[in-house]
């Protein structure tokens, strides 16, 4: 037993200071994450450019998700295959010479085009830095590491709107993708003189391409991808192409799976689920990620749809997340080490939970600060539930294993966060049209309530037009009231569901291993 965790905590000794050594690592991470969702505010003006509509332009969007999918659980094979170290930065170079072609694309083909590559070389950045990081610092250091990472994870997607709203409106889109040209490349530089490789991460010999692996892994994620992004234009199972689709998504990822388990020299090593703290760990970080990202695709809808807010109004409004978001990664770091983590995710959770419910209270009459407030509360949730989590599920796994388990552990975080803003477009659709379906039945000359309205607002337009037109204006506006408080309706009905999603998981909490960092 004693030899069992002499090799779960061994340690390597870098060259440089940890905290040094992060500084291109969360430079490469950051850049990935920013990415995911500072296009997003620019999308209409993109579209424009290319003379596209906007379900054409959301493109630009998803092939940057697809590819980066595809290589995430990957990453460990290519690493074997050219060394770490020169896999990463590989990768950063792949992203930056991407991000130059993102911004000169003068076709949306060509956009497309430019935006998987640069999916291709993203995807391995965030497990690559995870895992370098855990590696770099002791075990009794790793809280606060993964707090500076979960910083990462939480902060830049709220950063990427504003930022992109800003370049947008006071520069060009393009600049949304060359500005990570400089970055790029002083973080190549920095990775070629800080990071080194340990024996267990250099280039191995003898490695053979796991085409089964790859080609099933790719047609799940892809196909996946397709259905929740086009699924609910196309009402889902009600269309044949959609469960054509999801025919082959279901069976490419058994194929994929079983590959994985039955035969050698795979592309991804599936044996890291049997450690009970990353299974466990990994769950909560799906659910916290799916609420994460849909919420951020929620509220600015919110805003914009029924609160009138523009695009850079509604990316501002989300700040006061991230300032939450960055007072409990620094909490967390701080704590980490003096108290169970296990209570920090506890209280992270139920942070989540209690702005669910928060939005859920929300009518057209709030002012910002009934959004600042729940959003707040929301980040300390992301930042106190993500950082021990993270830390927790890797303080059992060898070092060995970190790349591998990083890489399987950012896949599926994104296919939580894919499926969670899917899921919220659908949830605020199906809950709309129930609300309307029920509510359309007061509308009638039998509701005193509503007659008597029906003839003020006609009173009123009266003014402006002849009496017959003033009524059927009248009666226009009444539905146009109803569609908006049903809207409305809809939209805390999904913030409500994202509050039970957080409490749901609570108890999983207590399934993970108690590590007292303080006792190492």
């Amino acid at each position: 037993m004693a030899n069992e965790n002499a090799v779960i905590n061994e340690e390597i000794k870098p060259e440089f200071n940890p905290w040094i050594v992060s500084i291109p690592i969360i430079g490469a991470a950051f850049m990935f994450v920013l990415d995911e969702t500072i296009a997003n505010v620019a999308l209409l003006h993109m579209a424009g450019s290319y003379s596209a509509s906007r379900e054409e332009a959301l493109w630009i969007l998803t092939s940057y998700l697809i590819a980066s999918g595809i290589v995430i659980p990957a990453v460990d094979w290519f690493c074997k295959l050219m060394g770490r170290k020169a896999f990463f930065m590989f990768s950063i170079l792949l992203f930056v010479c991407s991000s130059f072609l993102c911004g000169i694309s003068n076709t949306l083909s060509m956009m497309i085009f430019s935006r998987i590559m640069q999916g291709l070389g993203g995807g391995a950045l965030l497990p690559l830095a995870q895992a370098i990081l855990l590696e770099n610092f002791s075990v009794k250091d790793r809280g606060k590491a993964m707090a500076l990472f979960g910083m990462v994870i939480v902060i830049a997607p709220i950063i990427g709107p504003v930022l992109g709203g800003w370049i947008t409106d006071n520069l060009n889109w393009s600049w949304i993708f060359f500005i990570n040209i400089p970055v790029g490349l002083a973080t190549i530089i920095l990775v070629k003189y800080l990071i080194y490789d340990p024996p267990y991460a250099r280039k191995q010999k003898n490695i053979r391409i796991d085409t089964v692996g790859f080609f099933f892994l790719t047609l799940w994620l892809v196909t996946l991808q397709i259905i929740l992004d086009k699924g609910n234009n196309a009402d889902w199972f009600q269309a044949a192409w959609v469960r054509r689709m999801a025919v082959i998504c279901v069976i490419s990822a058994a194929v994929f799976f079983i590959s994985q388990i039955k035969r050698k020299n795979t592309l991804v090593d599936l044996s890291v689920f049997k450690d009970r703290n990353f299974s466990v760990g990994t769950l909560i970080q799906v659910v916290v990620n799916f609420v994460l990202l849909a919420s951020m695709a929620l509220l600015p809808q919110f805003l914009q749809s029924l609160m009138g807010y523009n695009a850079y109004l509604s990316g501002l409004s989300m700040m006061p997340r991230g300032a939450g978001s960055l007072t409990s990664v620094i909490l967390s770091g701080l704590l980490s080490n003096k108290i169970d983590n296990r209570i920090l995710i506890c209280i992270g959770l139920i942070c989540v939970g209690i702005a669910g419910f928060q939005l859920s209270e929300v009518n057209l009459d709030i002012s910002m600060t009934s959004i600042s407030v729940p959003n707040f509360i929301l980040g300390l949730g992301m930042g106190f539930s993500f950082v021990p989590s993270i830390a927790l599920s890797a303080v059992t796994l060898k070092n060995n294993q970190m790349t591998n388990a990083s890489g399987l552990q950012s896949l599926l975080r994104n296919i939580g966060g894919a499926i969670g803003t899917s899921l919220s477009g659908t949830m605020i659709a199906r809950c709309s049209q129930m609300h309307q379906y029920y509510m359309v039945d007061n509308l009638n000359e039998l509701n005193p309530v509503y007659m008597e309205r029906l003839s003020e607002t006609a009173a009123g337009l009266s003014l402006y037009a002849h009496p017959a037109e003033a009524q059927y204006m009248a009666q226009n506006v009444l539905y146009k009231q109803l569609v908006q408080q049903s809207t409305l309706l809809g939209f805390t009905d999904t913030f409500r569901m994202f509050s039970i999603a957080a409490m749901v998981v609570i108890p999983t909490v207590f399934l993970l291993k108690n590590i007292n960092y303080k006792k190492e």
